[in-house]
């Protein structure tokens, strides 16, 4: 019976990795050098929580939280890029599978987060 339940365990911890690491169908990952070259002048989407959003956000962005993302939608331009960062990279990418699910097609995001960024923060 314990063999059972651990591979079953197993199992189950291998699909929630596998669908926190896989690369998401319709989503650009960018380096850090790409970002920067590509997002200016784009819709720029923090998806970090209001709090972190206020330590400092890359300039031009607009904060919509992961944790809103589903009823705001409709601040979001389906025919324009939309390039979308976090702190670390995860919720960002889960915003963009948000998005590819809900019929965007240009859509990034920075690999590495705000942690990789290294120009300039506004508050």
């Amino acid at each position: 019976m314990n063999y059972y339940f651990y591979a079953i365990l197993f199992i189950l911890l291998a699909w929630f990795l596998f669908k926190q690491f896989a690369p998401v169908k319709g989503l650009r990952n960018l380096n850090i050098e790409q970002f920067k070259k590509e997002y200016k002048g784009q819709r720029l989407i923090d998806v970090r929580e209001v709090h972190e959003f206020k330590q400092g956000h890359l300039p031009g962005a607009v904060n919509i939280p992961l944790s809103q993302i589903h009823r705001r939608l409709g601040e979001i331009p389906k025919e324009s890029p939309v390039y979308l960062y976090c702190r670390s990279g995860m919720r960002s990418k889960q915003a963009g599978r948000i998005l590819s699910r809900s019929g965007y097609r240009n859509v990034a995001h920075l690999n590495g987060g705000i942690t990789a960024w290294d120009g300039p923060l506004t508050k």
